[in-house]
């Protein structure tokens, strides 16, 4: 019966390591900063660790975010990230933050979502519309709100989301997610801008459209098109 008892609880705590698993681990120490150099690091969560004896102040800062980013693009957005890979201290400990300026009349942070991070997202400047789509068992239902300076808006984690600038000043928001690393997967350039391209019969009949438009997307949003 006891060993019974104990299969039991192994299986639940299996079980419950992998729910644990599932995003970014807790940390067993109380830092692991990244190294590039792997001759004395060790391996973990996707980044070797500097010996922690060697670590300083600077692993722990980033300056740079009172400067605006560059909108004069496509999408009149820019975001300039601080994940893991730009602030080394954030290894291991599951959060990230990034600042995303907007045009003035219709700057868009497309639609997009963060496979590994929920997003917290506040207004610093201007006035935007945003919102998230819920999966397909829940209907595929819009959430929208207009935000306008100090207010907070939450995306959960891997839902398609977008934020639009309808202010004719500029705007200017903060995010923080729940990953050092959330990724990011935007809609258009995944689906039209993939590499390779994917098949246009399967796109054509996917968003049915006719297959000229379909091309007409993948040569905006890809590389030449193969088909």
């Amino acid at each position: 019966m006891k060993s019974a008892y104990f299969l039991i609880a192994f299986a639940l705590l299996a079980l419950a390591s992998s729910f644990a698993s599932a995003y970014d681990p807790s940390p067993l120490q109380d830092f692991c900063v990244a190294i590039n150099d792997t001759k004395n690091g060790v391996f973990v969560n996707g980044k070797f660790c500097k010996d922690p004896k060697l670590v300083v102040a600077e692993d722990f800062f980033l300056s740079g975010f009172d400067k605006p980013g560059n909108t004069s693009n496509a999408v009149g957005s820019f975001v300039t990230p601080a994940f893991v890979e730009q602030l080394l201290g954030l290894n291991t400990l599951g959060v990230s933050l990034v600042r995303i300026d907007f045009a003035p009349y219709g700057g868009l942070n497309p639609p997009h979502t963060h496979p590994r991070g929920t997003e917290v997202l506040v207004v610093q400047e201007g006035t935007l519309y945003v919102g998230f789509v819920s999966s397909n068992q829940d209907g595929n239902r819009l959430f929208t709100k207009v935000l306008n300076k100090g207010d907070i808006f939450v995306f959960p984690i891997g839902m398609i989301h977008f934020q639009l600038n309808i202010g004719k000043t500029p705007a200017v928001a903060f995010a923080a997610l729940s990953s050092q690393n959330p990724g990011t997967i935007t809609i258009a350039n995944s689906v039209f801008g993939s590499n390779p391209l994917i098949n246009p019969d399967v796109l054509t009949k996917a968003f049915m459209l006719d297959k000229n438009v379909v091309k007409y997307l993948q040569s905006r949003f890809g590389r030449k098109n193969i088909y």
